[in-house]
């Protein structure tokens, strides 16, 4: 009865400063309740009024169901759509799918075992956003009910890459807990469902570097690869080769017809070597300037972070929630730009973070960066304006029109079947234009100083002043 009371006078408050409730940060948990609620209707709307397509779930079926019957060389596993591709943590939880959708034939329950995941996934993204306290709650709107693509991957087809993510989310929220063991095991999980989590790899590294040295990362990095072997060991003693060729094929070949990123290409530049080894040498260029530049905060070099914590000349300050979200996020969105191709199914990959990317930086950081991007007199005019208190009204709601227009183009990208070149350009644009945000509003990184007051809090300290 009094947390229902309390529920209602937390609704009335809401009422009260509506304008406070999109826009403050430290609204988040309530907006954040509602949107929950609204995206369980509108996922049970979806199931039951928009049919179900099917691409993956029953070649799926049909990969665990020989592991079932006992084939353990891996080699051997396949289904209509061809070979088992994935780590055997895949098989192991879509096994369990297997049994309780009665072989995989109770589609109409296996779609709402995703919405109950899609529900899961977000209640996990939501903490990580309280606990950054960044992202505008009007933000979450489009994160969850606009987006037409992220439902139809959880719901109406069924992919393995959500489970990976939802795993992922997990393993974040216990980094940013303090508990680096456990979320590296469920990390490591999470790669064994599918192995784009990799792309969070680099930064996971750096920050276990970076909170505790070389030698205490190494316990880390066991626990990572040993919970691999266990998964595969079934099948590692019987055909160690064919499972590992299989389960972490780095280079596969990927269908032209699929690509929503390199459209534009001609189909034998999509497919040469030589492409796929420039794209994997600006990913390691993106990784290094990111990790000198952006992600280290010390003083002191960046070998330091092979040291212990506690002999480092200078010492570094504990990680924050931000820097924690900031260095895993960017390291998996420059495995994004990267990539060798992204089908539709992969938008889950980064989808969830492009709220966080887009408004980690603050307001006047971002109208500086024109004064490197755009030169001129114009710009300095508009960093003039900016400075004043009435231009900063008018920069800021420029700058958020325009993180909230490129949230607006990546998803019509995504939503153009099939791909053009323009929206394949234009998804690369857009991806540009976060990469260059990330690269001049996060110099210096805020690590070197505790994370900022909330805009509320900020308001109430001017008021008492």
């Amino acid at each position: 009865m009094a947390a229902g009371w309390g529920l209602a006078a937390a609704v009335r408050r809401a009422w009260r400063e509506r304008q406070a409730v999109l826009l403050e940060p430290s609204y988040t948990p309530l907006v954040a309740a509602c949107l929950c609620l609204a995206e369980s209707v509108v996922n049970l709307w979806v199931i039951r009024r928009v049919p179900y397509t099917e691409i993956d779930w029953k070649a799926y079926m049909q990969e665990v169901e020989g592991f079932a019957n006992g084939t353990l060389d891996y080699s051997q596993l396949k289904g209509d759509t061809g070979p088992l591709v994935y780590p055997a943590g895949f098989v192991y939880i879509f096994l369990g799918l297997y049994y309780a959708t009665g072989r995989g034939t109770d589609i109409r329950l296996a779609q709402y075992l995703f919405a109950g995941l899609y529900l899961l996934n977000l209640l996990l993204v939501f903490r990580i956003y309280c606990r950054t306290n960044k992202v505008p709650p009007y933000v979450f709107f489009f994160m969850c009910c606009a987006s037409y693509r992220i439902h139809s991957i959880f719901v109406l087809r069924l992919f393995n890459d959500p489970v990976a993510m939802a795993i992922l989310f997990l393993a974040i929220n216990l980094f940013l807990e303090e508990h680096w063991s456990w979320g590296c095991l469920l990390f490591s999980l999470a790669v064994s469902v599918k192995m784009n989590i990799l792309l969070f790899a680099p930064g996971l590294l750096f920050l276990l570097l970076q909170r505790f040295g070389l030698l205490g990362c190494i316990p880390k990095l066991c626990i990572c690869a040993l919970l691999q072997v266990v998964l595969g060991l079934p099948f590692l003693l019987v055909n160690p080769v064919g499972y590992l060729t299989r389960s972490f094929d780095l280079g596969r070949q990927f269908q032209f017809k699929w690509t929503v990123n390199w459209r534009f290409l001609p189909e034998e530049v999509f497919q040469n070597r030589t492409f796929h080894a420039t794209l994997l040498l600006a990913h390691l260029a993106g990784l290094g300037l990111f990790a000198l530049h952006r992600w280290h905060r010390s003083k002191g070099s960046v070998l330091a972070l092979l040291k212990d914590p506690a002999e480092r000349k200078h010492t570094s300050p504990p990680l924050t929630v931000n820097e924690i979200v900031f260095v895993l996020f960017s390291s998996n969105f420059l495995g994004i730009c990267c990539s060798r191709s992204l089908h539709y199914q992969f938008y889950v990959w980064y989808f969830h973070t492009l709220p966080y990317l887009l408004w980690c930086t603050p307001t006047t950081k971002l109208a500086h960066m024109l004064k490197y991007v755009l030169p001129g007199r114009r710009t300095m005019r508009l960093l003039g304006e900016c400075s004043g208190v009435r231009g900063a009204g008018v920069c800021s709601l420029m700058l958020t029109a325009s993180r909230v227009l490129l949230l607006g183009v990546i998803e019509l990208c995504w939503n153009t079947y099939p791909s053009t070149v323009c929206s394949s350009l234009s998804l690369h644009v857009c991806h540009g234009l976060v990469l260059l945000q990330l690269w001049y509003g996060t110099a210096p990184l805020m690590a070197s100083h505790p994370s900022p007051p909330s805009r509320r809090t900020t308001a109430m300290s001017k008021k008492a002043q």
